[in-house]
């Protein structure tokens, strides 16, 4: 499974061992897979800091993973054509996010640990709050021009009835510059394709014999040409739709032809030019953020913990991974046994829902007597 519990408990020989139990009734039960998680020792400051920061870095534990998902479907759009691949673009350091997670340790050059704690803080907000600006400018130049680019290529689809005719016509199948004549196109159901051919001259005075020719077909029907004179093309269409015969109407314009073949080739040259671009930004920049929301799990650890347990810090972080969705249930209750002592009075509540204490969702089960975060890779899948 993709998914990581990331808990804490105190430091002592009592919770050492607890967390020895812990480890060998998941390994015995195949319940999980366990790691210690390595967490540096930050400056505390005051109680009052850290209750700011426990807020603070809640929002921010919600942002950033928005964040990482928004990017992950972004790989996902711009590689339509290799959705197979995207899995080798969304990395962490060159290797995938699971290993990332389970080998993790606090990246000293880039966060400090000697650094007061708000000030790592505001360091990971700001890098995560200049990635999503980056992310929409990048995403909204590169989707503009991709949503030009499927506009004129649907006019290409569709039947005769509603597709741009001008990559199918050539400038012989017209008359053009004439003061008299003029050549329509006209769409033929195919089983009509005979009655076309014997009537179309007869639909109104002064058609040219001769003149219709077959130049494109979809699966419904076909788009002829037949050439008249200009004063009669109402008389025509009026008789050609009767006949259950469509004019299509078009203007042979060799100019706005040139110019929408030039535009659909700008377009595509562009697309093939950003794409390699944004797509390299898109996998660096992932990297960073999914780096940086990790480092924020790390901090909200510490930080719930020394606030939990108290001064002086002595705590242990263990990752958990669960080895199954349905065995998640069997690993809390094992948690909240091992664990029990930590809190008598909410630890019972949790198994007991009628027990009320103010401020905890406990018919949700939200509090538990250890420290606890949840890490779903999935939601990337």
């Amino acid at each position: 499974m993709s998914e990581f519990w990331l808990i804490s408990a105190p430091g002592d020989k009592e919770n050492l061992q607890a967390l020895e139990r812990m480890n060998t009734v998941t390994s015995k039960s195949n319940l999980s897979y366990n790691t210690k998680f390595s967490i540096p020792d930050f400056k505390v400051g005051t109680l009052d800091s850290l209750v700011g920061l426990s807020d603070e870095l809640g929002k921010l534990d919600t942002f950033a993973e928005s964040l990482i998902k928004r990017m992950a479907q972004s790989v996902v759009e711009v590689m339509e054509d290799s959705k197979g691949k995207v899995p080798e673009n969304l990395l962490a350091n060159g290797v995938d996010l699971t290993s990332f997670v389970t080998h993790f340790e606090w990246d000293m050059a880039k966060y400090p640990a000697k650094q007061p704690l708000v000030c790592v803080v505001d360091t990971l907000a700001k890098q995560l709050a200049q990635i999503e600006t980056d992310l929409k400018s990048r995403t909204a130049a590169y989707n503009t021009l991709k949503t030009n680019l499927e506009n004129l290529e649907k006019k290409s689809m569709g039947n005769l009835f509603t597709r741009t005719l001008s990559d199918i016509v050539s400038k012989e199948d017209f008359v053009l510059d004439s003061e008299y004549l003029v050549t329509l196109l006209v769409i033929v159901p195919k089983p009509s394709y005979a009655q076309w051919q014997k009537t179309y001259e007869s639909l109104s005075d002064m058609v040219v014999p001769r003149s219709t020719k077959l130049i494109a077909e979809d699966n419904e029907g076909g788009l002829f040409t037949v050439t008249l004179f200009r004063k009669v093309i109402d008389d025509f269409k009026t008789k050609a739709k009767e006949n259950k015969f469509t004019v299509r109407e078009f203007y042979y314009d060799e100019k706005e032809i040139k110019r929408e073949r030039e535009e659909l080739s700008r377009l595509l040259s562009d697309k093939k030019q950003q794409y390699g671009p944004l797509l390299r930004w898109l996998k660096v920049n992932f990297s960073e953020a999914f780096i940086a929301w990790i480092h924020i799990k790390a901090l909200r650890v510490f930080v719930e913990s020394v606030l939990r347990y108290g001064l002086p810090v002595n705590f242990q972080a263990v990752l958990l991974q669960p080895h199954k969705k349905s065995s998640t249930k069997r690993l809390r209750e094992v948690l909240n046994s091992v664990f029990r002592h930590l809190d008598q009075v909410a630890a019972a509540s949790v198994l007991d829902a009628s027990v009320d204490i103010p401020g905890l969702q406990l018919g949700n089960q939200d509090y538990f007597p250890y420290v606890y975060f949840h890490i779903d890779l999935s939601l990337l899948d």
